[in-house]
């Protein structure tokens, strides 16, 4: 009986997020290793479908370096990687264009159907969704290749399809006025979708727990943090290497009007519902 009542108690303590997130749009990121435990993917998807059974309009975007990385050695490709971002020439860019447009999005798009969900898997070049720009070298003058800025974001194709009740699954792959394809950084891509969506939160979902004063000690992980400080933790260093592009797009995110931000470790089961539905959460929050 006891864990009944258990069961009841967290139901009630999801209530009132539930409540005050019940039409609004979250964007949710998943991608990199955080994709590489079915069993957790699983338990992700269920997030994602409860969301909008309950409500709420997810919109997710998918990256998927891993399966990249995988295909790209299967093919002798090389390529590498500058402060997080892949460098990527054409060959790497038709690999990019067959993993993410392709597998991941239909595999993701297939499992959120089984769960009762209306998905529908999108790249940028659908509709334009995602309007590009070759990105620009580096600031120490390294030329990514076919990665990619967004321009501009269709933000009435996923207002109609969120009001449809479907859910978008985007990968992060964009196109400019000649039709040329770019790979844009998924958390990139996730915060200019949540921007363009006037989107009540943004979560990332990665292979860390969260923002930590040190890196390599878990109980200084931080909840909830400002952006100057962010910026002060870049200066001193004590965020760096593949963390910058994250907290990079988070910045851009709180920027642009998104109010909360979440980094939350995509390597447990249900990260989405333990940060937003409890009291405590289990990630960083970021805000102004």
């Amino acid at each position: 009986m006891n864990h009944l009542i258990e069961k009841a108690n967290i139901l009630c303590e999801a209530l009132p997020y539930i409540q005050k997130l019940a039409g609004k749009t979250v964007v949710i990121k998943y991608g990199g290793n955080a994709m590489q435990d079915e069993s957790i993917t699983d338990s992700i998807m269920q997030d994602i479908a409860m969301l909008k059974i309950v409500g709420v309009n997810p919109v997710l975007v998918h990256g998927g370096g891993p399966e990249i990385n995988a295909m790209l050695d299967k093919l002798g490709i090389k390529t590498s990687f500058h402060n997080g971002l892949r460098i990527t020439d054409k060959a790497a860019m038709d690999v990019v264009q067959m993993v993410m447009g392709g597998k991941i999005n239909k595999n993701i798009t297939a499992k959120l159907n089984s769960l009762g969900v209306k998905a529908i898997g999108l790249t940028g070049k659908d509709a334009r969704l995602i309007a590009a720009k070759k990105a620009q070298k580096t600031v120490d003058g390294v030329d990514l290749g076919f990665v990619g800025d967004v321009v501009s974001v269709n933000s009435k194709l996923l207002d109609m399809l969120c009001r449809d009740e479907f859910v978008p699954v985007i990968a992060g792959i964009g196109e400019d006025e000649k039709g040329q394809s770019y790979n844009i950084n998924a958390d990139t891509v996730a915060a200019e979708v949540a921007a363009a969506l006037n989107a009540e939160k943004l979560i990332y979902l990665t292979d860390i727990d969260g923002i930590r004063r040190d890196p390599k000690d878990p109980s200084t992980l931080i909840s909830e943090i400002g952006a100057a400080e962010i910026r002060a933790m870049i200066k001193d260093g004590s965020i760096n290497g593949g963390m910058i592009p994250k907290v990079a797009a988070c910045m851009k995110a709180i920027a642009l009007g998104i109010g909360r931000v979440h980094i939350v470790s995509g390597l447990i089961r249900h990260p989405i519902l333990l940060e937003i539905f409890t009291d405590s959460g289990i990630g960083t929050m970021i805000k102004k």
